[in-house]
């Protein structure tokens, strides 16, 4: 095997040890350890979610043209997002399982990516031929994969990257998905025009536009391909890479996963509750409030997803430096909290605090999702995100339903004391999380530095006792003592 690996590695590891850090990490990329080759990984792992957010806002980005062009009102344009969320409250939990049961990470990305581009297909065909029920059906098949396909995202980052740039990772992804999002919004609509105005029709032009979508799916499907086989090679080369358990999951062990575990999936639906069920309905709430006009209004009310975009990244890396992942979950609470508390009780420029809105959702998400990691065996990964994404789909579909009949009945006030209310009770189950992590050795909450230690306590362990069971107590206890005696010095 060590000559094999040299073969394909290029090096050898003893050859590897001797040189300086840049070097070791950044001048051996076909080697799976190095930082380099996880960057190539974590490029592949990016191109999933931008197919998948590029192509889910597709609606967002053609309203105007579906809608006069499908000559359909807008409770109808709503059944292209309600086919697509209400299903997943279910379908990311089963997607989620037959990654850890059936598929396995590797073959589940190609699948639900696969569907992703079979959803597009038929929802790109249905424009071509002015077919509304036929669209219906593509954003249907695009739901099956879109939200499974996140969940196989998130276990690729716990594979990959747990216990090395594992907020960060987080952090871009998130990153990568508001860009997704934002480009679609920037180039379907005048691409639409640009179409029209070269007289082709309706029809054509939105199938076109659509079309663009589906190309981006595409080389979703192969970025999905490539990382696999990626991901196949590494497992045979670098002996200590996480991998999942023999034992593959049974469902009653969902009723065994940890208390805390729990706590983080409210935690997730309860504050997420609070940001996006507002921003979907917060253009009317600047121009009556603050007099803005629709074009203001309209950048207030995307400056938190512009300012996550940016953030994201920066936030997971200062949370990977530090630790204490959970301080920096209540810190973007209390943070959210203030800035509802501003739009609900001052006159404080709105910008500004959407600005703040969206660094605290930067720096929850970052150090939230990540947890569940720490907390479930890999082979239970895709489950665990699976009902993470799921809970959280349930909850934004009814809070964005009661948000709805409360700005409809009482106005903007009540709204925003509710959204408090939300926030008020993420804290309590982020209090909650706290305490029950300090009864399991607070392994959620350590430092950066308390995090290094104990993994290399634990990897002195093994080399201590891994395969040495017949050799003598004593002569083991004192070469263990003199183990730590260094590792003390370091």
């Amino acid at each position: 095997m060590d000559s094999e690996s040299t073969r394909l590695l290029g090096t050898s590891q003893e050859e590897k040890k001797q040189q300086n850090w840049f070097l070791r990490e950044f001048t051996h990329p076909t080697d799976p350890s190095t930082l380099l080759h996880r960057l190539i990984i974590l490029f592949f792992m990016c191109t999933l979610s931008f197919g998948s957010y590029f192509c889910f806002d597709n609606p967002a980005s053609l309203e105007g043209p579906m809608l006069k062009t499908l000559s359909i009102d807008k409770t109808r344009y709503e059944l292209f997002y309600s086919l697509y969320s209400w299903p997943n409250v279910i379908l990311s939990v089963i997607g989620g399982y037959l990654l850890d049961r059936v598929f396995g990470h590797r073959l589940g990305a190609v699948i639900f990516s696969s569907l992703l581009c079979i959803g597009q297909l038929i929802f790109a065909a249905g424009a071509h031929f002015g077919s509304f029920p036929v669209m219906c059906v593509g954003r249907f098949v695009f739901g099956l994969g879109g939200e499974s396909l996140t969940v196989t995202q998130n276990t690729y980052a716990v594979i990959w990257f747990k216990g090395k740039e594992f907020s960060f990772v987080f952090g871009l992804l998130i990153s990568v998905s508001r860009l997704g999002s934002t480009f679609n919004m920037l180039t379907l609509g005048p691409l639409f025009k640009k179409m029209v105005d070269s007289h082709f029709s309706g029809f054509t032009a939105l199938g076109i536009c659509l079309d663009v979508g589906l190309v981006i799916c595409i080389l979703s499907l192969l970025g999905a391909v490539v990382l696999g086989l990626l991901d196949k090679r590494a497992e045979k080369l670098v002996e200590n890479r996480i991998v999942k358990s023999e034992e593959p999951i049974r469902l009653k062990d969902i009723l065994h996963f940890p208390l805390s575990l729990w706590v983080i999936f409210f935690i997730c639906v309860f504050y997420y509750s609070a940001v996006f069920p507002f921003i979907s309905l917060g253009l009317v709430f600047f121009q009556q409030k603050y007099g803005e006009g629709s074009v203001l209004a309209s950048s207030t009310n995307s400056a938190v997803y512009i300012v996550s975009a940016v953030a994201s990244p920066f936030c997971g890396f200062v949370i990977d430096k530090t630790g204490l992942a959970i301080f920096w979950v209540l810190l973007g609470t209390l943070l959210t909290l203030a800035a509802h508390s501003m739009l609900a009780f001052t006159f404080i420029l709105p910008l500004g605090i959407m600005i703040l809105m969206g660094l605290s959702y930067s720096i929850l998400a970052s150090s939230l999702w990540p947890l569940v990691g720490y907390l479930v065996q890999e082979n239970a990964l895709g489950t665990a995100y699976g009902i993470m994404q799921a809970i959280q789909n349930a909850g934004l579909a009814i809070i964005s339903i009661v948000a709805g009949v409360l700005l409809d009945q009482y106005g903007y006030l009540v709204l925003e004391l509710f959204f408090c209310m939300c926030l008020c009770v993420t804290l309590l189950f982020c209090l909650t999380l706290y305490f029950l992590d300090l009864g399991n050795a607070g392994i959620l909450n350590r430092t950066s530095c308390s995090k290094k230690k104990a993994e290399r306590l634990e990897q002195v362990k093994d080399d201590l006792y891994g395969d040495r069971e017949d050799e003598d107590e004593d002569s083991l206890r004192d070469e263990s003592l003199r183990k730590r005696v260094l590792l003390n010095e370091k």
